[in-house]
């Protein structure tokens, strides 16, 4: 394995699958953003490591809303269907980045992360090295996982992500979305909403912010772009220098850009 940190991208629900659907993966998308990735890596000449998460989508969401997984965090049968869920999800995910090249092993978010209310307490970082040693790509995603307080829950996968990025030191991540960044507010909604090029904690644009969870019609029951910004800012201010870049996946080239690092992948930086 590479000296190097590792690089960590989060490829999110909204971005691989059609969120107003029930379990509509968006193929075409998938394959291309598999293809810059795997383009990323072979050209790399460092040959930094690099961690891939993704979330749910059109798949666990709508499972654990369907099942009242959240209200019933003990229910096996709730905890069994959402988990398979998001596995089926997961499938799609490894199967087209190994189609592009890449060294993908998938590793279900419930057996790297432990919860207790809600929260990560504990995360198998050590597997996840381990695996980056090996020189293969480990691949999670939010998935439901055991709740020390709950019995059961839901691991999102931004806080998945940031806590493996903590016991990793890595310091640059990339969240790939369906909008380039973040906004005052909702840009698919407002033609005029002003993008911010960059944020870090405490910067007075922060106020300005006006932060949904799911547009309208879509099922998202962790957070929405609410989620991904908190989780960046949280991150940058425990570890300052780590940036977080927020784009849009379904520009060509953008995921590409953001994880060479190049000035101009557009979206956020949020830290640094």
């Amino acid at each position: 394995m590479s000296d190097r940190a590792p690089v960590l991208l989060k490829l999110g629900g909204a971005l691989l699958t059609d969120k107003d659907g029930i379990e509509s993966v968006r193929s075409d998308v998938l394959t291309r953003v598999a293809a810059e990735v795997a383009a990323w890596r072979a050209g790399d000449p460092d040959g930094a490591p690099l961690v891939i998460a993704h979330g749910s989508g059109s798949f666990a969401h709508v499972a654990a809303r369907r099942t009242r997984f959240l209200d019933l965090p003990g229910d096996p049968n709730a905890f069994a269907v959402v988990a398979a869920s998001a596995a089926r999800l997961h499938r799609h995910v490894v199967d087209a980045l190994i189609e592009a090249g890449l060294p993908a092993v998938g590793v279900p978010g419930g057996a790297l992360a432990t919860l207790d209310a809600g929260r990560i307490v504990a995360v198998r970082a050590d597997l996840v090295g381990e695996l980056l040693a090996l020189g293969v790509v480990p691949v999670t995603y939010g998935d439901a996982a055991l709740d020390r307080s709950r019995g059961g829950g839901i691991v999102s996968t931004e806080p998945l992500l940031v806590a493996l990025a903590e016991a990793l030191d890595a310091v640059r991540l990339v969240f790939a979305t369906d909008v380039d960044g973040v906004y005052d507010r909702d840009p698919t909604a407002d033609p005029h909403a002003r993008r911010f090029d960059r944020l870090s904690p405490g910067d007075p644009n922060l106020a300005d912010l006006s932060l949904g969870g799911a547009r309208a019609g879509a099922t998202d029951v962790t957070g929405g772009m609410a989620s991904k910004v908190g989780a960046a800012l949280a991150l940058a201010a425990r570890r300052p220098g780590v940036t977080v870049r927020i784009v849009s996946g379904l520009r060509v080239g953008a995921v590409g850009a953001a994880l060479r690092g190049a000035a101009d992948a557009g979206g956020t930086v949020v830290g640094g």
